[in-house]
């Protein structure tokens, strides 16, 4: 996680750093084989040199994106779990717990759909 350190202390407000904290921790110990990086200003994390999954934060949530694939896949479970999404990016509301099993099943998927891809992006 000393990658991410930097990141997560340029986050004003103390709860939605702890809570960004906790997701990055969450995915770094679920899959203690990805690299964390930091791209574009924000964290993500990779599997064989291609982009697996990355994260941002707003003022009104943290978003994490699985890629345009992973949001098509994925959009009815994310809209029946109460999230919104855009093309490229789930938004998981602070005042909301956030749904690992979903989060999971969208990391797996990139995980397994990316088996082969040599390239960082699809």
């Amino acid at each position: 996680m000393k990658v991410f350190e930097e990141f997560l202390a340029k986050i004003d407000n103390p709860e939605h750093r702890a809570r960004t904290e906790e997701v990055l921790a969450w995915v770094s110990e679920k899959y203690p084989n990805f690299e964390q990086v930091i791209k574009w200003n924000q964290p993500m994390f990779t599997d064989h040199g291609t982009y697996i999954i990355g994260f941002s934060v707003s003022k009104q949530h943290l978003a994490a994106s699985p890629e345009q694939a992973g949001i098509t896949h994925f959009s009815e479970q994310i809209i029946e779990a109460g999230y919104k999404h855009t093309k490229m990016l789930v938004q998981f509301p602070w005042n909301k717990p956030v749904d690992y099993e979903l989060l999971e099943k969208m990391i797996e998927y990139n995980v397994e759909d990316k088996a082969d891809i040599t390239t960082f992006w699809r």
